[in-house]
């Protein structure tokens, strides 16, 4: 019986979910086990945003992964449990910077150090500030991919009192919280630090100045304004301070009962730290973990003030959600490159990993990420090309509309069309893309040597005795046989057939000389579909560039 059998009892489920090394059930079964010391009817999990500049991947992977174990933990319990995702944006933080990739510079440099959402709309007047634009945008692509989860802003959050009560009890472990950060800090940060930053009443920055007094009982701190320099009382609750971000986040893990919040492996210090000061506050800090960060191409870590990696638009607009869903999913503690290169390989990757769901047994099924990356019920697999393939047609045929590419693929998958296979479709749309923005502007024929000249014209010519319809197997066993002389015979490799097998080499070669490219699909499968004839009069065009 397979997992995704709807006569699959949830407990029958459970079972082999109890059994699985996948990364979120491992996660979930650390939940499970914190529900069995302190239960509740209630499991929150938490995702935090913060929305100093555009939303970028990082963000939306986080919530992807977060959904993957929320998913797990529910097989877990059988969905006895209920539980929620809560997408929290610290949009009261302090705006520190004017990001990189933004208009309006000018404009924003005048509201230096206001909560984000007392910043200007510098994109458009759609929204009342920076952070609820941005706010917007997260929520616009959250909603886009279909995620269960419910929205926070930390400014709605402390201007409604949902925080109050927690931050009277941050006032009264004062000076435990104080001895848990200070030792952290420099000489001069220490001598201004305070978990509390008011909000000036007369600019309204939020302020870093030191506290020089409280009154618990009356739940007030006083510190100096720097601009009158005067002393000023204000209440910690109502909206009229916000934490420090360490603080903060152990506040809201304490006043929310958040019970899982991954972050990144250059927030393991941070995370110590707010899981101290919530153990301070008399809360239980959540289970999670840390995963590693992503890397541009230059191997920096990725920032939204930067604008460096990858946007979330640009890669939807080279590839499937899927595929990206898939790139977070895979080994979430390795350090990984996001960048353009990357596409490709997950979009195929994934189509492997479709195809080959139906083929698993049940153990295979819940370690397979399409179970994941669907939430237990993945789609019927039916790609009939490869990405990779699709590339190649479009490098080799100069197509730059759909039209040219299904005349390719009608002919080689006869009843395949837009209208039965709608995916597809929009792979070719992406297809093109990446194609015109990559590839096209880096394409090289590389000019092949005189003993490549002869191996190109006996491939030719053995093409050429070929039928129009000659299999895709046919004709790589063709390339295969052109191939077997020096340099490219492998003579430790052997072929099904007990013979030498070919070296890569040789196949390098045809991609470089022909098509342009470093790499490309199965030879036997591109020529299958680009069409026997096609393929001879691509050679006699190489063959006539080097001549």
């Amino acid at each position: 019986m397979s997992v995704t059998d709807p006569n699959m009892s949830p407990s029958d489920l459970r079972v082999l979910a109890e059994q699985s090394n996948a990364w979120p059930f491992e996660q979930a079964k650390a939940i499970v086990a914190r529900l069995k010391k302190s239960p509740k009817d209630e499991v929150l999990f938490e995702t935090g945003y913060g929305p100093s500049g555009l939303p970028h991947i990082g963000t939306f992977g986080e919530i992807a992964r977060t959904s993957m174990v929320r998913h797990a933990f529910r097989v877990l319990t059988e969905d006895k449990i209920k539980t929620r995702l809560l997408a929290f944006s610290d949009d009261m933080d302090g705006f520190r910077k004017v990001p990189d990739n933004v208009p309006n510079k000018d404009l924003l440099a005048q509201y230096l150090g206001r909560p984000l959402t007392a910043v200007p709309d510098p994109f458009s007047n759609e929204h009342p500030s920076f952070g609820d634009a941005n706010n917007a945008r997260l929520r616009a692509f959250l909603d886009h991919f279909g995620f269960d989860y419910e929205f926070a802003s930390s400014t709605v959050y402390y201007k409604s009192g949902r925080f109050d009560a927690t931050l009277l009890k941050m006032l009264a472990a004062y000076d435990k919280v104080m001895d848990i950060i200070l030792p952290t800090l420099g000489p001069d940060r220490r001598a201004t630090y305070s978990p509390f930053l008011p909000i000036s009443k007369t600019t309204g920055v939020v302020l870093q100045v030191p506290m020089i007094r409280r009154d618990v009982a009356a739940g007030t701190v006083t510190y100096v304004d720097p601009d009158t320099n005067e002393e000023v009382e204000t209440p910690v609750t109502g909206g009229n301070v916000k934490c420090q971000w360490k603080a903060d986040w152990a506040m809201r893990w304490v006043a929310l009962g958040v019970d899982y919040e991954m972050a990144g492996k250059d927030l393991i210090d941070s995370v110590k730290l707010s899981g101290a000061i919530a153990k301070a506050l008399g809360g239980t800090p959540p289970e999670g973990f840390n995963y590693e960060l992503f890397l541009d191409e230059q191997g920096q870590k990725i920032s939204k003030s930067k604008g460096n990696g990858l946007t979330i638009d640009e890669w939807l607009r080279y590839a499937s959600p899927e595929s990206l869903t898939l790139f977070m999913y895979r080994e979430p503690k390795a350090a990984k490159r996001l960048y353009f290169d990357v596409i490709p390989r997950n979009v195929d990757d994934y189509q492997q990993f479709s195809d080959g769901f139906a083929k698993q047994d049940d153990k295979q099924q819940l370690g397979n990420p399409v179970w994941h990356i669907h939430y237990g019920h993945p789609p019927k697999a039916d790609m009939p090309v490869t990405f990779q393939l699709l590339l190649t047609l479009v490098s080799s045929s100069n197509a730059e509309n759909a039209e040219t590419l299904w005349g390719f693929i009608g002919r080689y998958r006869p009843g395949v069309s837009p209208q039965t296979h709608p995916k597809l479709d929009a792979m070719v749309g992406y297809a093109i893309n990446y194609y015109r923005d990559f590839v096209a502007p880096t394409k090289q024929f590389r000019q092949p040597s005189d003993v490549e000249r002869a191996a190109l014209q006996d491939l030719r010519d053995a093409l050429s005795q070929l039928p129009a319809d000659a299999s895709a197997e046919d004709i790589q066993n063709v390339v295969y046989e052109i191939g077997r002389r020096d340099p490219f015979l492998d003579q430790v490799k052997k072929g099904k057939d007990g013979r030498p097998g070919v070296t890569l080499d040789w196949f390098n070669m045809l991609y470089q000389v022909l098509l342009g490219q470093e790499k490309g699909p199965r030879f036997g499968s591109f020529v299958a579909v680009y069409g026997v004839q096609n393929a001879v009069n691509m050679i006699d065009g190489a063959l006539a560039r080097s001549a």
